[in-house]
């Protein structure tokens, strides 16, 4: 069965000016997946996410939310999105059952559902013990649980959230990514994050921005074989000579990290391990360390942007 497309976004530009905030952006996000936005600051992420709340107009290009595009038919592809920006639109003097009420009444819930849809994302937001508490008075994790119940109160197709865990302890990160995980599986998410981990940990495709442009979109799957390089770390207890380790099939280059481990850099299409597992028996160097070297998301990242900056 072929994936439901909930979002799809198409040659989205935007400009300030002469300023080209963001240039020819196209993707698409499907039915149950969370999709992470990164980009480092200036670089696109707050504006295209504006255009696709329809918050602001697109210069160019178009958007279609569960089918109905955004600038022909606003106030119903709008009512498919659920969005919580980075500083959480919540009312401080209100207690909690009341905002929520209030936000329902909002998305045009039915008086007579309202209630109900009060109650349902209470719970799936985990918000039972402040129901009757105000706002303000509750700490940052639970003002973030009461935004994400805002943005869902509506049961949207298509959730977006804009740094849903900064300013947390560890504890309500770790809640807050619970909470996240269990959204996707009714909704699609859109989560901006500076926190790299947090992107690996939670989602299942990865776009990264820079002066506007798409410089990648990609699996996690897709992201780690990117991440993998053609470097072994190893550790020998009687290593033989750089020179014999550097005669090894495909070894380009050795590096000596410290008494007795190494970095084999290798051609990708001749990998040396076989050899290296063989000679070591053989030759007794005793080797007690093999890792395939990997690069971290971050090490994609910067490379990413530094390339695209030069």
């Amino acid at each position: 069965m072929s994936p439901v497309t909930l979002l799809s976004a198409k040659e989205l530009s935007r400009y300030y000016g002469s300023h080209r905030a963001v240039h020819n952006v196209s993707f698409e996000i499907h039915k149950g997946e969370v999709l992470g936005f990164l980009g480092p600051n200036g670089a696109g992420k707050s504006t295209t996410m504006q255009m696709l709340t329809g918050n602001l107009a697109p210069d160019n290009g178009e958007i279609t939310i569960n089918g109905y595009d955004l600038l022909e038919q606003p106030k119903q592809a709008k009512a498919q999105v659920g969005y919580l920006p980075e500083h959480p639109p919540i009312y401080k003097e209100l207690t909690v059952k009341e905002f929520l009420r209030f936000c329902a009444q909002l998305n045009h819930i039915p008086n007579k559902k309202v209630s109900a849809a009060t109650n349902s994302v209470i719970e799936r937001c985990n918000l039972e013990q402040v129901t009757d508490r105000l706002i303000g008075n509750l700490s940052k994790g639970y003002q973030q649980r009461v935004g994400i119940a805002q943005a869902i109160i509506h049961n949207p197709a298509v959730v977006i959230l804009d740094e849903p865990t900064s300013g947390l302890d560890p504890i309500q990160i770790h809640e807050i990514r619970l909470l996240i995980r269990e959204l996707a599986t009714e909704h699609s998410v859109i989560l901006s994050s500076h926190i790299l981990p947090e992107i690996q940990a939670l989602c299942d495709r990865v776009q990264i921005i820079h002066h506007g442009q798409l410089l990648l979109n990609d699996t996690i799957d897709g992201l780690g074989q990117q991440m993998q390089t053609s470097s072994l770390l190893i550790k020998l207890i009687t290593p033989p000579p750089v020179e014999i380790l550097k005669s090894l099939s495909g070894v380009l280059e050795v590096d000596i990290l410290r008494e007795n481990k190494f970095r084999l850099t290798y051609q990708p299409e001749i990998n040396p391990t076989e050899e290296l597992l063989s000679k070591s028996v053989a030759q007794q160097w005793q080797l007690v360390e093999l890792n395939p070297e990997k690069r971290t998301l971050e090490d994609v990242f910067m490379n990413l942007v530094n390339k695209d900056t030069a």
